[in-house]
């Protein structure tokens, strides 16, 4: 039987990956073999959705993720029993800009609480950790490559990067010691998401598809000849799923592993939408530039080269007309 704690686990992603795990029945954890799902805890501040809470298998846990694992109270019992953790819970990079502090509390010493959490347990549970490219950016001393690569050295720009790169050191240096068997995962931009807008910074790559095809106008605060490295959700949860099975060798160890993307720019988003679903509904996308977001973007790799996420079968969406269509598929539209 195993096992399976979920961090943010009432999210966009967190409820994806629930929904998956829980229809296979099973998870082969770092490739030791298959076993019976037993459990899911989801860890979230906000509700779980109601077909999860439904399911006998799963236990829902509300609060903030640092105070659920403060040693001083409930930390030790929080994570008892888990074989597979998965750490999506975080604070997106727009808030992280607005508020620093935020950011510290959210991403990073929640962070450092779960890694000591999942030490405690004294069985080296498999801890998956989003990570993001946005632990890449370009400066003055060391400029950002075209491509990236898994050989690239992170040079953050923002807070979000800053935290997800100390994330990853510390979830090395714990699977180092051996206390976990860690394995980080850098997401690339998740579209198209569905649901509300959230404060991610690069919450409009989603934007400009969503709300045109509900009848609504979307802004875009970036230029159309602006590129960005996209995947499609079932992209992103294949990502996480591969990171929790993969046996140690096929891993190929500590460093984080770069999820494949496609690369796109803005305009091409918009004509693909076009494409699929008509010119009426990409003339709802207004383009409005929002200097400090385009600014964040421009920092953020757009083309990226992920040899090890391809030798564990990974690949990219092979195009964005399909990604749209996913989107209506999944949203019934």
């Amino acid at each position: 039987m195993v096992n399976v704690v979920i961090t943010g686990g009432a999210g966009f992603l967190g409820s994806r990956l629930a929904r998956e795990l829980l229809a296979a029945g099973s998870l082969d954890a770092a490739g030791g073999g298959a076993s019976p799902l037993s459990r899911v805890t989801l860890i979230d501040q906000a509700p779980v959705p109601p077909d999860l809470a439904a399911d006998d298998r799963v236990t829902a846990v509300h609060g903030e993720l640092g105070e659920l694992l403060d040693p001083e109270g409930a930390g030790p019992d929080t994570l008892a029993g888990a074989d597979v953790i998965f750490h999506l819970a975080a604070a997106v990079s727009g808030e992280c800009e607005a508020d620093f502090d935020l950011g510290l509390r959210a991403n990073l010493r929640a962070t450092e609480a779960l890694l000591a959490s999942g030490r405690a347990l004294g069985t080296s549970p498999v801890v998956v950790f989003s990570s993001s490219l946005a632990v890449f950016g370009g400066s003055e001393d060391l400029p950002l490559p075209d491509v990236v690569d898994d050989r690239t050295r992170p040079n953050p720009q923002t807070s979000y990067g800053a935290q997800k790169h100390i994330g990853e050191q510390l979830l090395a240096d714990y699977t180092r010691k051996g206390f976990l068997r860690g394995r980080a995962l850098r997401l690339v931009s998740v579209s198209v998401r569905p649901g509300r807008p959230n404060a991610a910074a690069s919450g409009f790559m989603s934007g400009v598809i969503r709300e045109p095809l509900a009848g609504q106008r979307a802004i875009c605060p970036v230029t159309p000849d602006t590129e960005v490295a996209l995947a499609s959700p079932a992209k992103a949860i294949a990502g996480l799923l591969c990171a929790a099975t993969a046996s140690d060798q096929a891993w190929g160890g500590r460093s984080a592993v770069n999820l494949p993307a496609l690369t796109i720019s803005l305009a091409d988003m918009a004509a693909a939408l076009a494409r699929v679903a008509g010119p009426e509904v990409s003339a709802l996308i207004d383009w409005v530039p929002d200097p400090e977001v385009a600014r964040m973007v421009s920092g953020w790799p757009a083309r990226v080269r992920a040899d090890r996420a391809g030798r564990l079968g990974l690949t990219p969406d092979p195009d964005f007309d399909a990604i749209i269509r996913m989107h209506l598929a999944e949203s019934g539209s």
